[in-house]
């Protein structure tokens, strides 16, 4: 019995429902699709008051690590899983820097399947991790990078009867692209600029789909500037080369050859917008200032778009009063090490409320 014919309410606050099901005209699956959710995506997208005004442009952030398994991958993963299940897959696999597996072994899961992880040996934050072996996953930690992963996976499942459920796979886009719709939805018009990190570039591909699929249906009239930028130790596109050895304490995107490299490039030039990169020590600033200004606590991978807007305002290139969406893409309990290793020791007291007090600067 539902509980609202229960209790006799008619109507109430619209439940969100999952990607499939809200946007389900959008996307391809029909009557013979099982959904697999976890009512992944409708998001929040907060305003950022403190980056608006140093900035010079309102600045609006679409967190992502709300998500079920807590980052932007769910949305993708939801349709993989969901036409993984209408193939009869039994089983799926993915290469994976950490979001992608914990996504990928939770929703596979959800569908009775067994999920099969590859992640690079010692590379990947214990959250992630963690997240992976509690939904039952086939862990196996590879002696090499994400793309060494990569490489075996697909080969795995060309072999194999076993699903690939990396961004390779065309349904991850097509889940992924509705984060750009709630944008627009949200906002009622585009963004003038929407900036992103960029690891294996699915994500800039997937919004660029979505806000050009929204304009061809008259739901927009102009179409944003994507700004992508990568970690400087793990920038492949900005490079323009193969990094064989990526290096970065953003975890997520140390990726040195972006499977949809092409589609990225092809966001940026049909979009006039740019993929850029920013250091390690740019990206943990942001990633800082973002819990302690917004109240947004993000991993620090996420924080590489916030940290890229912040070196185009130092370096001039920044324009001003602009609608510019950030998207941060993952929860910041994925990865705590960075903040538990600059944090201080904590005050130790007594029972006193005077020196609780005192301590706190009460007066």
């Amino acid at each position: 019995m539902v509980f609202s014919n229960l209790f006799g309410k008619k109507s109430g606050a619209h439940q969100w429902r999952g990607v499939i099901e809200e946007y389900r005209s959008w996307l391809p699956v029909d009557e013979k699709t099982p959904v697999i959710t976890l009512c992944e995506g409708g998001t929040p997208l907060v305003h950022a008051k403190y980056f608006s005004k140093i900035l010079g442009n309102e600045v609006w952030l679409k967190v992502e690590g709300a998500n079920p398994t807590g980052s932007f991958k769910d949305r993708g993963m939801t349709m993989a899983i969901s036409k993984a299940a209408e193939a009869g897959a039994q089983a799926v696999i993915c290469a994976s820097t950490g979001n992608t597996s914990a996504s990928a072994a939770a929703y596979a899961t959800k569908a009775g399947m067994k999920p099969v992880v590859l992640v690079p040996e010692g590379k990947i934050a214990m959250g992630k991790l963690a997240q992976a072996i509690a939904h039952g996953s086939v862990l196996l930690q590879v002696k090499g990078n994400f793309d060494d992963c990569l490489t075996l996976a697909k080969n795995l499942s060309e072999n194999y009867p076993v699903s690939l459920v990396n961004s390779v796979n065309p349904f991850r886009i097509e889940g992924q692209k509705t984060a750009a719709f709630e944008v627009v939805d949200m906002l009622k018009v585009a963004p003038d600029i929407h900036v992103m990190p960029v690891g294996n570039a699915g994500n800039i591909t997937a919004y660029w789909k979505g806000y050009q699929e929204y304009k061809r249906a008259g739901m927009i009239r102009n179409l944003p500037m994507m700004w992508g930028f990568q970690a400087a130790g793990a920038a492949p596109i900005v490079k323009n080369k193969i990094i064989k050895k990526p290096e970065t304490i953003a975890t997520a995107i140390r990726i040195g050859n972006p499977a949809s490299w092409e589609q990225a490039v092809a966001a940026q030039v049909g979009s006039k917008g740019l993929i850029d990169s920013v250091t390690d020590k740019e990206i943990l600033n942001a990633y800082k200032l973002i819990s302690s200004r917004e109240g947004i606590f993000i991993e620090p991978s996420s924080a590489a778009g916030l940290a890229g807007l912040i070196k185009k305002k130092e370096q001039r290139k920044l324009p001003k009063g602009k609608l510019i969406v950030v998207t941060v893409t993952g929860n910041g309990l994925k990865d705590v090490q960075w903040v538990l290793n600059s944090a201080g020791k904590p005050t130790v007291i007594p029972v006193d409320l005077k020196r609780a007090a005192k301590v706190i600067g009460l007066k």
